[in-house]
């Protein structure tokens, strides 16, 4: 029977965070996942490493410092799926005067600057600013009425590959990652827990002296059926939303968008063709399909419309080419408005009535651009347990993650290789350095195997499943990679098969 001195539950961008941490840290650990990594709210997110703008209208001072100076080191550990984007935010007066917004953007940027963890104390973004709205720069793709305006800058990121590349990370360190994994029961004995574990084979048991629930939206039923513990806080399950629509605008900056309720939407160019909309905010019901959700047609509707307010074009329901939703597992702070409900993260350890027995850390809210720093803290809670162990995982690169300049990368993947300019910058985009991994033996587009449409080729294809659990096409399709968008159904089919060949 297996024995690990950590044993975490969940697989999404806290778990993989977590296990990376622990796994650098010298102990052993096991990382379960009943599904596919990152398959449900961390692929779901709006895709940003972000300060929360919006959050400081909630005196959210904290979380925002805090996340403005994940955001600077999430960018230099992960420069290949972490880039900066700038955001446009077109005034309306009548929504939010103008010196609310400056005075807002001003606090945003001096968080960020004056924060310790930052380098230099300084942040790498540019400052925010006025701009005046040219239907040639700025305000493409705006209505004409639309003149003035506001810009800052946050992060891009692939989300679900932040959770993958952290998972692959902790594997590196010797972590054992098994997804398709269901804990079925958890029995705390005297010197740490007994798991039951089932999987595709059958069941199988192993040990742990510290228990981590990282189950998201499932993490209060978890502490209750199979861990058999009452939970001391509880979720608020909030679902958001998001459409895909063909480009808005041919530009690179995003748009932050004021509605008349006071909730925000994102315009964000999204994998070069498309421009991602979203988020709502819903309140989504308890249960045991509480983590999984889709977007209604009341969600569409509003974001449609929200678009529509601002975009010269009018965005329809029939234009939407991919919705998705994500369930936020919030702390539930009392809050009525969804929208107001903390995204700050509270960890919770249960170690018995007399703080001896083994104990299991559970984590309630969080949101993916603080992930790190939770994980860090969630070490620092069990230090109990793990004495003398050391936080490292700000300076480490994740995998691919080593390198100086994109364009450096560009040009050495591309050096002595005839490859398509736009299949390097897509496969340095996902893998960074770890590129050259799937390009060792490739010196022509031939060379990558079968092709079966979206720039996925059978050489990364194979890639994905050897080194990056992927098991379904869904994995490959929509989580580590979107080629699945650009796929007619047909070659989404041919993915599913040949996976079934390759398995």
């Amino acid at each position: 029977m297996p024995h690990y001195d950590l044993a975490i539950i969940g697989g999404g961008i806290n778990g993989a965070g977590i296990a990376r941490d622990a796994a650098g840290r010298g102990l052993s650990v096991l990382l379960i996942e009943q599904h596919d990594l990152a398959s449900a709210t961390s692929s779901a997110s709006t895709k940003l490493v972000h300060g929360g703008l919006r959050y400081l209208e909630y005196f959210e001072f904290r979380l925002v410092s805090e996340a403005l100076a994940e955001r600077e080191t999430l960018l230099g550990i992960a420069p290949h799926i972490i880039w900066p984007l700038q955001f446009v935010l077109p005034h309306e007066p009548h929504l939010r005067p103008a010196w609310m917004i400056r005075a807002g953007l001003f606090l945003y940027d001096h968080l960020g600057r004056g924060s310790h963890a930052l380098r230099g104390g300084r942040s790498s973004l540019p400052h925010s600013s006025a701009v005046t709205l040219a239907p040639d720069g700025l305000g493409a793709g705006l209505k004409p009425q639309f003149r003035r305006g506001f810009s800052y800058y946050d992060c891009w990121v692939d989300d679900a590959r932040l959770v993958v590349l952290n998972a692959r990370s902790a594997a590196e360190r010797g972590a054992v990652i098994r997804t398709r994994t269901r804990l079925a029961s958890a029995r705390r004995e005297a010197e740490g827990w007994v798991l039951q574990l089932e999987d595709a084979r059958g069941s199988s048991t192993a040990t742990a002296r510290v228990l981590v629930n990282a189950t998201g939206p499932w993490a209060q039923s978890l502490l209750e059926h199979e861990i058999g513990l009452p939970p001391e806080g509880r979720l608020r399950l909030v679902r958001g939303s998001h459409i895909v629509v063909p480009r808005v605008h041919e530009k690179s900056h995003a748009f932050i968008l004021q509605n008349p309720d006071r909730r925000i939407v994102f315009m964000i160019p999204y994998e070069r063709e498309f421009t991602l909309i979203g988020t709502t905010d819903v309140p989504q019901e308890q249960g045991a399909a509480s983590g999984h959700a889709q977007a209604s047609e009341e969600e569409i509707a509003y974001l449609c419309q929200a678009a529509s307010r601002y975009s010269e074009h009018p965005v329809s329901p029939a234009q939407v080419v991919w919705s998705y939703s994500g369930v936020r597992a919030l702390y539930d702070d009392g809050s009525a408005n969804p929208s107001a409900v903390t995204r700050d993260y509270h960890l919770l350890v249960d170690a018995g009535a007399d703080g001896k027995a083994a104990p299991v850390l559970s984590v309630f809210g969080g949101k993916i651009t603080t992930y790190r720093r939770l994980a860090e803290e969630a070490l620092a809670r069990l230090a109990l347990w793990f004495p003398n162990t050391r936080a490292w995982t700000h300076s480490e690169p994740l995998p691919g993650g080593d390198f100086r300049t994109f364009p450096a990368l560009l040009a050495e993947l591309g050096s002595g290789r005839d490859l398509p300019p736009v299949l390097l910058a897509r496969l340095a985009r996902r893998h960074g350095t770890w590129a050259r991994r799937i390009l060792r033996k490739v010196k022509r587009e031939a060379d990558l195997g079968e092709h079966y449409g979206g720039n996925l080729y059978e050489a990364e294809l194979r890639y994905l499943i050897r080194e990056e659990w992927a098991v379904e096409a869904e994995d490959v399709l929509w989580r580590r990679t979107k080629c699945g968008l650009h796929m007619s159904e047909v070659q989404r089919l041919r993915v599913a098969e040949a996976m079934q060949a390759l398995t």
